[in-house]
């Protein structure tokens, strides 16, 4: 099997409140592998973005900090390096498309400065050469008239607009890895679908690795190949998506994809009815010794609420940490 690009191991981050030190990742282990595009999904809450957060080392301090663990790209254990060195990471080796594109624009600057400049940072040149490269990436994602659009500004330009040049933007230095942090949140759904389309147009043509991150089991179903379920900062069930979309062993993996109705039933068949997930992520200074989802849990037994289930493994590359997987197979 190939070796990861990107690995994260045992990795704790933390941070201070009023109400004492919430853990918003816990023991993460995540391994990813080229030519791949891999799903995180989860509530609000259960440490999705905290994740990609920690991998460009933009965890704030204070009052965060990452405790414990190791992230690797390419073996250099990227939570040792110097700051310059991260510099030289950040937008280059890897990029991350930010939820809301519109608070991460400058609206002072046109929108193709803001693409050359990232390009000028990373691999220097003349400022012409980089401009006539904004407008290349403007185009490459979709954008008509690039050359007219790359001296708009942000607010020129629509939800989809924006988004599509966040995309040309972390993706102008050809970066190994593409983060993409709930890269549809604030679009319609025929937006959503042509930026789904455009990244996996993007990544088959760049070779770019893509990490999606999001709530919504669909757009899972729709992008990734791999899947990593988040619970209050722990990783509950990981696998191929369509084996855990056909077979989820972790309650929580079964609730939210019982929430979506395209997931939940066969077309062919009468519709099940939606099902939701009771209840709240806890506060994470809160979690106590036993599972953290016991509370929301509709299965849990006497033993979920007073010790953390182990990761069991259901086949090969599919694992889930709960008390209800029966214990006869390897763990």
């Amino acid at each position: 099997m190939a070796e990861p690009l990107l690995e994260i191991e045992g990795l704790r981050v933390e941070f201070d409140t009023r109400d004492g030190v919430a853990t918003v990742i816990d023991g993460l282990d995540i391994s990813l592998y080229p030519g791949e595009i891999l799903g995180i999904v989860g509530e609000s809450g259960c440490g999705k973005s905290m994740t990609a957060l920690s991998v460009m080392r933009l965890v704030p301090v204070p009052p965060g900090r990452i405790a414990k663990g190791t992230i690797r790209l390419d073996g250099e254990d990227l939570l040792q390096v110097s700051e310059k060195r991260m510099r030289g990471v950040r937008g280059n080796e890897i990029s991350m498309i930010f939820q809301e594109p519109m608070t991460s624009l400058n609206p002072v600057f046109s929108v193709g400065d803001q693409i050359a400049e990232t390009i000028l940072l990373h691999e220097g040149g003349g400022k012409r050469a980089a401009r006539r490269r904004a407008v290349e990436m403007l185009d490459a994602v979709g954008i008509p008239a690039a050359e007219i659009r790359a001296g708009e500004y942000p607010h020129q330009m629509s939800g989809g607009m924006r988004q599509r040049v966040m995309i040309a933007m972390a993706l102008a230095c050809k970066p190994r890895v593409l983060i993409a942090d709930e890269p549809t949140t604030a679009l319609d759904v025929t937006v959503q679908a042509q930026i789904f389309d455009l990244l996996k147009d993007l990544q088959e043509k760049t070779g770019a690795v893509i990490v999606l991150i999001t709530h919504d089991m669909g757009a899972i179903a729709e992008m990734a190949q791999r899947v990593v379920v988040m619970y209050a900062g722990r990783k509950v069930e990981d696998g191929p998506v369509d084996e855990i979309l056909t077979n989820p062993k972790h309650p929580y993996t079964a609730g939210l994809i019982g929430c979506v109705p395209h997931l939940s039933s066969d077309p062919a068949e009468e519709r099940l009815p939606l099902t939701d997930i009771p209840g709240m992520v806890p506060p994470l200074t809160r979690l106590g010794q036993g599972c953290p989802f016991a509370p929301r849990c509709v299965k849990a037994l006497a033993k979920c609420r007073l010790e953390m289930p182990p990761k069991s493994v259901v086949s090969e590359g599919h694992t889930a940490s709960c008390w209800l997987i029966e214990n006869d197979g390897p763990r």
